[in-house]
């Protein structure tokens, strides 16, 4: 991290999953005042590298883990907030305001967490770079968790090479984190920025992934024109390197990725983050504490902003205990594993696979596989406006970025990492279009004020 070192780079962290050691409010009310009796361990490891953390950010509350009809980028503390290449863009998420910040140029990077897309998507709708790391690459410790099996942690940049920078100084053993202890070794991520990364390499399209909607003709043929750069850049392109039809029933259609992660959240918030606090004034201690807050607290939205996610889990009825979980846990192995990525992977050997963003995030995420994810293109000026199911935010319009990415086996960042870099110094599409909106005001202005 010399570069960091050198420069006294500045970093905004995801505002409530990633802890330090000032207090904080998870986005809602039901931890004010709590306080953790450390820095995090990723927080830790950056200013052990010298990084400035000067600020935390907006999020969609609890990591969109609540409700079934609220909005990205909303939270009972922080309100709504809206990203910027169109008026009231919707940010994604869950880690919104980390895309929104690192797009407007407020510090060098960010910090996102991600249990299924949140690093990914609100750093496609943000126009950066994005790594979900392996889980275990990166320390979860007294980051507010959904499933161990699922959550990370990783940067949100303008580059690929400052994305790389954030990764070498977060990524690492800690001994609070016993996922850590399987790091086979770091690598150096910055020096796997090689241009011709695509010389040699066999990259996998698995098509019946791609299920595109009406009205997403420009990032399909996007990533048409990608398909086509990589090939003439001396990749191999193995089309139609698809998972298997047990895989794309279970992804499209089973409900085994939903057990695990309300069967997890149930036992991991309560061990892995409330256990652990050192004040707690509401007294919360499980997710039936936290939901019960919730519904009886004026400035959380309730009702009209249910909590149908906490609902169900509650409802389910066990925990990650049970032998219940870990079936669907095998499921999931077999769907994003066997069946899925890790298996489209090796049996045609391939270096990785691509995606458009919007689909890359899914089944990734249910064998804890890395993703990185960059800028492809911006729907053109004559795009329909739509918006969201909530209908405050815009969903698609003019100018809102979309984005292209790359997915490995564990612990193939440095591969991912290269072949994004190679991709991004070829095309450079983040410059093309300019947010609607920039900041006026300097740290300078504010500090001391």
């Amino acid at each position: 991290m010399d570069k960091m070192n050198n420069t006294g780079a500045d970093l905004f962290v995801c505002l409530w999953r990633v802890q330090t050691n000032r207090r904080w409010l998870a986005g809602s009310y039901a931890l004010l005042g709590a306080t953790v009796p450390r820095d995090s361990g990723v927080a830790m490891k950056l200013r052990l590298a010298g990084v400035v953390i000067t600020g935390k950010l907006g999020l969609s509350e609890w990591a969109n883990f609540r409700s079934f009809n609220s909005s990205n980028g909303w939270s009972a503390r922080g309100g709504e907030l809206f990203g910027a290449y169109y008026p009231q863009q919707d940010p994604s998420g869950s880690s919104s305001g980390s895309g929104v910040a690192s797009a407007l140029g407020l510090a060098f990077a960010a910090l996102g967490t991600e249990t299924s897309g949140s690093i990914l998507s609100p750093s496609e709708a943000s126009n950066l770079v994005g790594i979900k790391p392996t889980v275990g690459l990166v320390s979860r410790a007294l980051v507010i968790p959904i499933s161990q099996r699922q959550d990370t942690v990783g940067p949100m940049a303008r580059t690929v090479k400052d994305a790389a920078y954030i990764l070498q100084a977060i990524a690492g053993k800690d001994p609070n984190d016993n996922y850590t202890s399987a790091i086979p070794c770091i690598p150096d991520y910055v020096a796997a920025c090689n241009f011709s990364a695509f010389r040699g390499a066999r990259i996998g399209v698995p098509r019946n992934v791609i299920t595109p909607s009406s009205g997403a003709e420009a990032p399909m043929a996007a990533f048409e024109a990608a398909i086509n750069l990589m090939r003439k850049a001396g990749a191999t392109i193995v089309d139609n390197a698809n998972i298997t039809a047990y895989a794309l029933d279970q992804y499209l259609n089973g409900n085994a990725s939903g057990i695990v992660l309300d069967a997890d959240f149930v036992s991991d918030l309560p061990n892995l983050y409330l256990s652990k606090l050192v004040t707690n004034p509401q007294n919360i201690h499980s997710l039936a504490g936290v939901s019960n807050f919730t519904k009886s607290f004026e400035l959380e939205d309730y009702p009209d902003r249910d909590t149908g996610v906490w609902d169900e889990a509650l409802a389910l009825g066990f925990n990650n205990t049970d032998p219940r979980f870990w079936e669907a846990y095998q499921i999931n192995l077999i769907t994003g594993g066997s069946g899925g990525i890790l298996g489209v992977l090796a049996n045609n050997s391939l270096d990785a696979l691509i995606l458009p963003t919007d689909f890359s995030a899914g089944l990734p995420a249910l064998v804890g596989a890395p993703v990185i994810t960059l800028p492809l293109g911006f729907y053109p000026a004559n795009t329909t406006v739509t918006r969201n199911r909530r209908g405050n935010l815009v969903a698609t319009g003019p100018n809102v970025p979309f984005g292209i990415s790359f997915l490995g086996p564990l612990w193939s960042e440095a591969t991912l990492i290269s072949f994004a870099y190679a991709f991004e110094q070829r095309t450079k599409v983040r410059n093309q279009v300019q947010p609607f909106v920039m900041p006026n005001t300097e740290v300078k202005d504010i500090v001391g004020a």
